[in-house]
């Protein structure tokens, strides 16, 4: 395992204004949009930082990831599992499927790897 400082606070600081958006923004755009940009960044930072992957690695585990979640939603996942009701779970899972997303996820993805490789190399 590895541990690299710099993604594990560029990973922090998305978490945060995950955070913020989730409690504070209630509108068409940045919250579903902006926020799935942000929340991919967010999983291919986590990754860069504690796991041995490339930016574009990364960057596709978290879209992938991001994609799940959206299929997810298309099924109804949290109903099936008991959790419809859990507020935290709605927040991190969402509740309501939108292919517009699937672009935010990749737009979240190639930023991500715009904004790896534009810092110090790491190794």
């Amino acid at each position: 395992m590895k541990f690299c400082r710099r993604h594990a606070i560029v990973a922090l600081a998305l978490f945060v204004v995950e955070i913020c958006i989730a409690l504070f923004v209630r509108d068409r755009i940045v919250r579903p949009f902006v926020g799935d940009l942000l929340a991919v960044m967010l999983v291919h930072f986590a990754l860069r930082a504690t796991l041995p992957l490339g930016p574009r690695m990364a960057a596709g585990i978290a879209f992938m990831v991001a994609v799940i979640v959206e299929l997810g939603q298309l099924i109804g996942i949290l109903h099936w599992i008991g959790l419809a009701d859990n507020p935290i779970a709605r927040i991190v899972f969402g509740t309501g499927f939108d292919p517009l997303e699937f672009a935010a996820y990749a737009a979240g993805a190639l930023v991500a790897i715009a904004v790896d490789r534009s810092g110090p190399r790491t190794p």
